[in-house]
């Protein structure tokens, strides 16, 4: 038996990784074989840690991990075509998609597991967790607006409308046609019933969508048509969408976040949503302690715009149960090593000395300034 401290878990079942077992046997999720074996996967867990694991999601980042392994090939096991990326195997044109519609499939059979036969005694509850981008129109123009609306289609909405709807967004319908696998009449059927609990939303930042479908387009992410004809910029007019972080893929918007959380309200008919991931990374040029990396004003800056607009978001109606911080020390960030340090407490290394930044101490009294006091009355 384990304690949690006081502390509720929320357990993911994927990360990312999976069992190189499964890689060799059948190549992963490529195969419709690993829907059984997520489900059994599930079901120990369930059965195992249910009575006090009350939060569960099935995957986390889907749409990263089959972009960055099945079209891009920068993830394990390194899927892409030539035209994508440095790889010796794949096809970005249809891997991603296949992937992905196994993944949805693993989902779905996980959830319904949960469904039926744990969560009446377990008393808990089931969601997925989706990177969440959010995309303003390089111009007013309708082309550049409809491009929005293709490329949250194409990178957050080719998860969720599966996991809600039971369907893909009529926008990878209408641009990749056959090239989309298709859900049976009783898959979608069941993932319309079985639904979700809980939308988790990983939100750091903002990009520029530009029409590529009705007008001529430089070449870059997201302007081919397996991305969506949508090309994703960083700047306009040569400013850039927000405070560059010193990494291409974080810009300092905090507009994106109340935009995400209300577009996924009035998409998604306002099911509840859990902040699962949001933060800032400093830098790490050597090991060890340096004042700059303990006294984060920019964290402490990034986190309090991001956080008044998620809470003019929930003032507005959003249905926003819980933020995560991420995260609360310093860990190893996939390719980036410990070059990049999200942690709220410093860890040096390799003493695993833990040392309070300035923004641990900012976030305590943040959250204590919403803590609820219990009053008592008396007849």
């Amino acid at each position: 038996a384990f304690q949690f401290s006081g502390i509720q878990p929320f357990v993911t079942l994927v990360h990312y990784v999976i069992p190189q077992e499964l890689e060799d046997r059948y190549r992963a999720w490529l195969s419709p074989q690993i829907q059984e074996d997520f489900r059994y996967y599930a079901q120990v867990c369930f059965r195992s840690f249910g009575d006090r694991v009350k939060h569960w999601v099935t995957f986390n980042e889907p749409n990263v991990a089959a972009i960055r392994s099945y079209r891009s090939g920068i993830s394990p096991p390194s899927r892409c075509s030539g035209s994508f990326g440095n790889c010796s195997h794949g096809d970005s044109e249809t891997e991603p998609f296949i992937a992905a519609h196994n993944m949805i499939l693993s989902h779905a059979a996980a959830v319904n597991l949960y469904r039926t036969k744990y969560q009446k005694e377990q008393g808990g509850s089931i969601g997925l967790v989706l990177n969440a981008l959010w995309y303003e129109p390089i111009s007013d123009s309708i082309e550049d607006q409809l491009a929005v609306e293709r490329a949250l289609a194409f990178f957050m909405n080719w998860f969720l409308d599966p996991a809600i709807f039971g369907r893909y967004p009529k926008e990878m319908r209408q641009i990749l046609g056959s090239k989309l696998p298709e859900f049976s009449s009783y898959e979608s059927r069941l993932l319309r019933r079985i639904g979700l609990d809980f939308i988790g939303i990983n939100q750091y930042t903002s990009f520029y969508a530009k029409d590529c479908l009705f007008s001529s387009c430089e070449q870059g992410p997201g302007a081919s048509k397996t991305e969506g004809l949508a090309l994703r910029l960083e700047q306009k007019n040569g400013s850039y969408i927000g405070t560059p972080t010193g990494v291409d893929w974080i810009f300092v918007y905090p507009q994106g976040m109340e935009n995400i959380v209300t577009y996924i309200k009035e998409r998604y008919n306002n099911v509840p949503m859990y902040i699962t991931e949001n933060g800032k990374f400093l830098m790490e040029l050597g090991f060890g302690q340096t004042q700059d990396l303990l006294n984060d004003v920019k964290r402490v800056d990034y986190m309090n715009s991001y956080l008044d607009a998620l809470e003019t978001a929930v003032g507005k109606g959003a249905d926003v149960r819980g933020y995560f911080a991420w995260s609360l020390l310093d860990n190893f960030e996939w390719t980036a090593g410990y070059t990049r340090r999200f942690g709220l407490y410093q860890v040096e290394f390799p003493s695993l000395k833990r040392i309070p930044r300035l923004s641990a101490t900012w976030y305590k009294n943040y959250i204590e300034s919403f803590k609820v006091v219990e009053r008592s009355s008396s007849l």
